[in-house]
């Protein structure tokens, strides 16, 4: 269907954007990355998350340490560099620049569906 597809692009689309957010806060495992997406209901898998980190690591946007485990192998913490923190700053101004070209383009649309449903009353 048109609309899932649409949902899924408009998703995949700030995904990046998300994660690199995430990341900006401190050093951070993987699965709590996920932890932090699913609470934000953008619900992610790992089979999603890590070609991704890999990408913008590969990119110089993200670097990573190993750390010992207490309770099993060494894990890789993930943590924003300088340039991802300056595209970041950029995805921070576009993302502005797109919520008010949505909530321009939808206002008109919102509001006269709330004057259709008080006329109808």
């Amino acid at each position: 269907m048109i609309v899932d597809n649409t949902q899924t692009q408009m998703r995949k689309g700030i995904l990046e954007y998300c994660i690199l957010s995430i990341i900006s806060r401190g050093e951070i495992y993987a699965s709590d990355i996920i932890g932090e997406l699913k609470k934000a209901q953008l619900l992610v898998v790992e089979g999603t998350l890590y070609p991704l980190l890999t990408r913008l690591k590969n990119n110089g946007l993200l670097s990573y340490v190993w750390k010992e485990s207490t309770s099993g192998p060494p894990r890789k913490y993930y943590e924003i560099t300088a340039a991802g923190t300056e595209v970041l700053n950029k995805l921070d101004t576009t993302w502005e620049e797109l919520l008010f070209a949505v909530q321009t383009s939808t206002a008109g649309r919102v509001e006269r569906t709330a004057d259709d449903d008080a006329g109808r009353q």
